[in-house]
């Protein structure tokens, strides 16, 4: 039964047979075949101590969170339990695949590099791991810069005397041995190096931002071979992170690299709460990517507004139409689906206070029509695609609605109906008309599978829609201007009007993402691009900030907010934004000599 303390898509999960499930790309995701259980996020109050009777595993992290490990037969229980306060199911995180320094206004060798290193800083790391061996990561004397490293897919932490060892055996074969941590994609050595690496044997010119600092390392697990990260591990790393920050006493700067399409993108789901409660303990700043996402074609929103006008002195109401295709039939939102998908879902977010008749048609011209006001789920069938749907209802910590969309090859076939899908928004009450459709990342669609007329705003990741994260962007240093892949943002306050922009601008800033030179997990440098690798520039200019302040003792306040704060006031300008802050770049570009304090 379903019940309103779950999230949608968890409700859905539990009403679906584990066949549809598995062949779903996100329905699944945090079921464990093997064990017959569910991973499962929750809020709650008091304590959870009661629940090991029904061998339920509680994992209690920070702020009132815990992640529970349920037996299937037990997740009806959850909901009756009045410590808890919402369930949400874990989702997958993806990562958001030269002269950055100096584009940065931190020259290599310049006064401001000589005094500010990141020296008695901490520079967290949660990505896909690190080469350690690297001479990026070791002081002058060949030991590591790394404090501890937590290897969530190995389930072991190792400590730099740990390390230490292993460096000492010579080879790198012989240090494997010792410690088999190691990075398979090099995206995490590569953000590491950007954000704290020394330039290793060629010196400055490939120094990384904080190149003193001390480093704290978490590779991310995979629940199964060839999968994902979860953001159940990623909670869990930035739980390890803050207590291994206070536990040392040391700022910590921290950089999230990664995300996921799937929520309201407004700050309101479990993750970006739970991150928003990370920021206010101890001394941390966390920046966090804005995705990859903003060329992907797969996010279109606009605005549906009833008004009025006078005819033959009569006030007669029209539906006026901003940001989409109108017809008179409603608003029209098309999709292209690529050949050969084998599932695909897709977010329909709307104001609750709105009630739509949607009707999905299929390439064919068949078609099935639902009232919002109708929750729950159900299950529709267009030529040979299954459609699960389910109508959500507002939640406790956010007021939207959301229509889900999952589609399955029908029995019998092995793929989605190839061709144009369309949606068909026909409104029966307005009030804000606002509405906004989704796609997963496109790291997991074919490039064919996008909506035809998209909308490249509000197309960052989550969790970078985190109210107190740095959100960052990306441009390229060279014609210094904006990268069209890097998520978009919004002025909130143009959403929501209680909000003001000065705190919820989202970006935050944009830092050099086209053709950075970064280490990589055999020793050598090269090219990269995306926001991943334009967040660690801003990781390492807050890890300066911080030393700054705290470690020096000009400003021992200057962590979280502040830190942030100092960012956009430093930020310069980025040619062909003439106003700030801009939904594609924040308050400009990052610079860190404009961002300390007079």
């Amino acid at each position: 039964m379903d019940s309103q303390k779950n999230e949608n898509i968890l409700n859905l999960a539990l009403d679906t047979s584990q066949e549809n499930r598995e062949r779903s790309l996100e329905l699944n995701v945090g079921f464990d075949d093997r064990d017959k259980t569910w991973e499962v996020i929750v809020k709650y109050h008091g304590s959870l101590q009661e629940l090991t009777d029904f061998g339920i595993v509680v994992e209690e992290l920070i702020a009132g969170y815990a992640i529970l490990t349920v037996p299937e037969s037990e997740m009806e229980r959850l909901p009756d339990v009045e410590q808890i306060e919402y369930v949400e199911k874990p989702k997958r995180l993806f990562f958001s695949d030269a002269a950055g320094n100096t584009a940065s206004c931190f020259a290599p060798g310049s006064r401001l590099s000589q005094t500010l290193t990141g020296r008695g800083v901490l520079v967290a790391v949660i990505d896909s791991g690190i080469s350690y061996w690297n001479q990026d990561f070791r002081k002058s004397d060949g030991s590591t810069r790394i404090l501890r490293l937590w290897d969530q897919v190995l389930d072991r932490e190792y400590t730099r005397e740990e390390i230490n060892e292993a460096l000492a055996a010579g080879s790198r074969q012989a240090a494997e041995q010792i410690v088999p941590s190691i990075d398979t994609s090099g995206h995490g050595t590569a953000v590491a190096g950007i954000a704290a690496g020394n330039g290793g044997e060629r010196g400055a010119a490939y120094a990384g931002v904080a190149r003193e600092s001390e480093l704290l390392i978490v590779r991310l697990g995979t629940p199964r071979a060839n999968s994902f990260p979860r953001t159940t591990e990623l909670m869990r790393a930035l739980t390890y992170t803050v207590n291994i920050a206070r536990e040392f006493g040391m700022p910590v700067a921290i950089n999230l690299s990664f995300g996921n399409t799937y929520g309201a993108h407004n700050g309101t789901s479990l993750l970006e709460r739970f991150i928003d409660n990370v920021s206010e303990i101890g001394r941390n700043v966390i920046c966090v990517g804005s995705g990859n996402e903003g060329a992907s074609g797969g996010h279109v929103g606009g605005s549906i507004r009833r008004v009025q006008r006078r005819e033959n002195n009569n006030m007669t109401n029209i539906v006026n139409e901003v940001g989409g295709d109108v017809t008179g039939q409603g608003t029209r939102v098309e999709m292209t689906l690529g050949a050969y998908e084998t599932g695909l879902n897709v977010q329909l977010w709307k104001e609750y206070t709105d009630r739509y008749l949607v009707t999905l048609v299929s390439p064919s011209g068949e078609a099935f029509q639902v009232d919002t006001d109708r929750p729950g789920k159900q299950v529709y069938q267009l030529q040979q695609t299954q459609i699960l749907l389910y109508n959500g209802e507002p939640a406790p910590y956010m007021t939207g609605q959301e229509l889900y969309f999952d589609l399955l090859p029908a029995a019998g076939s092995r793929y989605l109906d190839q061709g144009v899908w369309t949606f068909r928004l026909r409104p029966l009450r307005i009030v804000t008309g606002n509405y906004t459709f989704y796609l997963p990342s496109a790291t997991v669609r074919s490039a064919d599978t996008r909506f035809v007329r998209t909308t490249p705003d509000v197309t960052l990741t989550i969790p970078s829609t985190a109210a107190k994260v740095v959100t960052v962007g990306a441009y390229d240093p060279v014609y210094e201007a904006y990268a069209d892949f890097s998520g978009r943002g919004y002025l909130y306050e143009e959403q929501v009007g209680s909000r003001t922009s000065d705190t919820y601008v989202k970006p935050d800033l944009v830092a050099p993402g086209v053709g950075v030179i970064a280490p990589d997990r055999n020793g050598g440098y090269g090219p990269v691009t995306g926001t991943s690798f334009a967040t660690p520039f801003v990781t390492g200019a807050a890890a300066l900030l911080m030393q700054w302040g705290i470690v020096m003792g000009n400003d021992p306040y200057l962590y979280g907010e502040k830190v942030k704060a100092y960012l956009r006031k430093g930020a310069k300008p980025i040619r062909g934004v003439a106003e700030y802050p801009d939904a594609r770049v924040g308050y400009g570009a990052l610079c860190v000599e404009n961002s300390l304090p007079e």
